[in-house]
């Protein structure tokens, strides 16, 4: 029986954009929401309170990760990943698909599992879907994500169909091996696949939506693809799958890529890029992207972007924040990385008022039209 913990408030007349509520075990969330990425437990190079006081109350960790450090000896010690990292909202862990994926040279995927050798000391490991739900519930997750095969674009489809059929029994597996352990409270998502196959996006839609999953998750997008691929699988992957869950794609972090999915009905995402650009000097604005180190920010008094409530934006000019990445000060990439996530945060605030207003799709243009002329 799937528990209900997601309502719709607002929907939008002329879109599937809707607004909810998650009733998650550390505090509701608003959605649409953006999750900021917290590998290892930390979002890189800031502290929890600068998370917290921009406004968020759900990160995401990764459970590939803390399995090799830590470890799970050590997060069971503290009593879970919360009590170890100090962190007191929600966490959303993904299942470690994504980076197993990568390291194409160093795993072997069986139907029984996959075995990988480490990247920090080189040892082999297996995980199974059942030890990927142990693990979470060893961090206890708010969200955590059963353990899926990602594929890369431009494979065969009897390949994608091979994955996708994996990734179906290991669905199974979580989810009966998560219904044997009543007290815990986490929600476990599944994962829709299928490659760039709209018969087997359809496929999997299907088959994932047809399970007790409380949450719906669509991966295999954001692996590479160009924009109007993400945008053709996307649109025909939602009609397959109910809208009374709630609806995560994950890897998307860009404006662009955020408004499309909202459209299609998408509450939560997630993606590396806002902390990872701004140590590189990237940083959002209402005009597009601008990079810091760039000699034009040198005699710049204003701010990164003018109605920012950032520390850089309410105290810096860019010119000092130029200054401090020419010279590696550590201050430069902090300061970078609080300004992006507050960026993603107030235009996802403003995407929620545009849904509850009726004016989603009108918001959406007129943003894009401002934003590096995308519309």
């Amino acid at each position: 029986m799937i528990k209900q913990f997601f309502s719709i408030t607002d929907t939008d007349s002329s879109s599937k954009a809707r607004t909810g509520t998650l009733e998650l075990p550390h505090g509701s969330i608003e959605t649409p929401a953006f999750m900021p990425v917290g590998t290892n437990g930390t979002v890189k190079a800031l502290h929890h309170t600068t998370v917290e006081n921009i406004g968020y109350r759900l990160i995401l960790a990764n459970t590939y990760h803390l399995y090799l450090r830590p470890g799970l000896d050590v997060i069971r010690h503290y009593g879970s990943l919360h009590d170890f990292s100090s962190w007191e909202h929600n966490i959303l862990t993904d299942s470690g698909g994504f980076q197993i994926f990568s390291l194409a040279d160093f795993r072997k995927i069986q139907p029984g599992g996959v075995t990988f050798r480490s990247h920090v000391d080189g040892s082999y490991h297996e995980l199974t879907p059942e030890k990927v739900v142990d693990a979470q519930m060893v961090f206890n997750s708010d969200i955590a994500m059963c353990l899926d095969v990602c594929t890369p674009p431009e494979i065969p489809e009897k390949k994608a169909k091979e994955a996708m059929d994996i990734t179906h029994a290991w669905a199974e597996r979580s989810i009966s091996h998560r219904l044997k352990h009543p007290e815990y409270t986490g929600h476990l998502f599944g994962i829709i696949q299928g490659n760039f196959y709209p018969e087997l996006r359809k496929e999997s839609a299907k088959k994932i939506s047809s399970l007790d999953f409380p949450g719906i998750a669509i991966g295999g997008l954001s692996v590479g693809e160009d924009f109007p691929v993400f945008q053709d699988m996307l649109s025909h992957t939602v009609e397959f799958v109910p809208q009374n869950r709630p609806l995560y794609v994950m890897g998307i972090g860009t404006p662009d890529y955020i408004l499309e999915a909202v459209e299609n009905g998408i509450d939560l995402f997630d993606c590396v890029f806002a902390t990872r650009t701004a140590r590189n000097g990237a940083v959002f604005t209402k005009e597009g992207m601008i990079n810091l180190k760039k000699a034009y920010n040198t005699y710049e008094k204003g701010p990164i972007d003018a109605g920012c409530t950032c520390t850089a934006c309410k105290i810096y000019s860019r010119g000092y924040l130029r200054h401090l990445f020419k010279t590696n000060e550590i201050l430069g990439l902090m300061l970078a990385a609080e300004h992006n996530l507050a960026f993603l945060h107030s235009f996802i605030r403003d995407i929620r008022t545009s849904i509850r207003e009726g004016k989603f799709l009108e918001f959406k243009r007129s943003f894009l039209e401002r934003y590096a002329g995308k519309a």
